[in-house]
């Protein structure tokens, strides 16, 4: 079943069971996909799908701390609902163990020596680690390993 299906279903349950949150948050994912294919002229595949999803929960982190800055409690908790919803469709995150083998194998394989390298190792790992790793940790772990 590809992601767009499971959204739709997942829609059809939470109407039925009157789930006002987790259903406002899969509309606004089917929306998010639908301007994209609208935008774009392309069906998007399921690859494309899961990085909505995961600029969605970009936004929704952003706009926690955001929210927590200025003391919007109520906001926070209506994002965090969203935030987790939109989690459980990405698949299962790599472990931290699993992402220092990758850096590492990256590192060995592009032959990094310094900083300055450090294009060619996220290009390597941004399609290995796409959705299943933070890529902000991942950058920062290059950097640290570059830097020593």
């Amino acid at each position: 079943m590809s992601l767009k299906a499971r959204f739709t279903d997942d829609m059809k349950a939470a109407m039925r069971a009157k789930e006002a949150v987790r259903l406002g948050t899969i509309r606004l994912l089917l929306a998010a996909i639908k301007q994209k294919e609208i935008d774009e002229r392309i069906e998007l595949d399921d690859a494309a799908v899961s990085s909505i999803v995961e600029k969605l929960i970009k936004q929704r982190r952003d706009s926690i701390s955001q929210f927590e800055a200025a003391g919007r409690d109520d906001l926070v908790a209506t994002e965090q609902a969203e935030l987790s919803i939109l989690q459980a469709y990405l698949p299962e995150p790599f472990s931290v163990a699993e992402v220092e083998a990758a850096v590492a194998a990256a590192i060995a394989e592009s032959g990094a020596a310094s900083a300055k390298d450090m294009g060619k190792v996220m290009g390597l790992l941004k399609a290995r680690l796409a959705g299943r790793a933070d890529m902000g940790q991942v950058s920062a772990l290059i950097k640290s390993r570059l830097a020593s």
